[in-house]
């Protein structure tokens, strides 16, 4: 399987290797990982594991979006700054859809957002932006000072280890 994770979304993909192995029922051991020295990577796999790559590991954010800007990429309007109905969670900005269950508390109201990353709506969060290019969403990822995964999953937030918990289970 071929992925699109980068080290720096998250900590525990900061453990994940460009060749990430999965034993024969896909869990991921994270101390049992080859070490990919000099860009040599050993593909070689034992009977019923399987190899998840990841070929963009290497890259940040910011790498991701100058390519995009670089390489004049189309990329769905949601990763742009647009006018949106959210709700603040826990410090985060939700888009108040119909998967989204919505507290008493939480009362809807319209922002201009972006998303940096997409995934589910019910923990997936945006970001107040004005970027609606990728030369301005370039700049802008050039200056936060913090991580597209901890500005924009409220799942994260479970604990230190949620992503490295989900991941010996499978995910991903």
């Amino acid at each position: 399987m071929f992925g699109g994770a980068r080290r720096d979304e998250e900590k525990a993909r900061a453990k994940e290797r460009v060749f990430s192995f999965r034993d024969e029922f896909g869990q991921w051991d994270p101390r049992n990982q080859r070490p990919e020295l000099w860009n040599l990577y050993n593909g070689r796999h034992r009977k019923g594991e399987n190899i998840r790559v990841f070929p963009l590991s290497n890259w940040t954010e910011l790498d991701i979006w100058s390519y995009i800007r670089d390489n004049d990429i189309e990329l769905p309007p949601l990763y742009y700054a647009h006018k949106r109905r959210v709700i603040e969670r826990d410090g985060m900005l939700l888009a108040d859809t119909r998967f989204l269950d919505r507290l008493e508390s939480e009362t809807p109201f319209d922002a201009v957002v972006r998303f940096r990353t997409i995934g589910d709506a019910t923990c997936t969060g945006c970001v107040e932006s004005t970027a609606a290019t990728p030369e301005a969403v370039v700049g802008e990822v050039a200056a936060a000072r913090l991580t597209e995964r901890g500005a924009t999953r409220a799942d994260d937030r479970i604990s230190e280890a949620g992503m490295e918990d989900r991941k010996k289970e499978g995910y991903f």
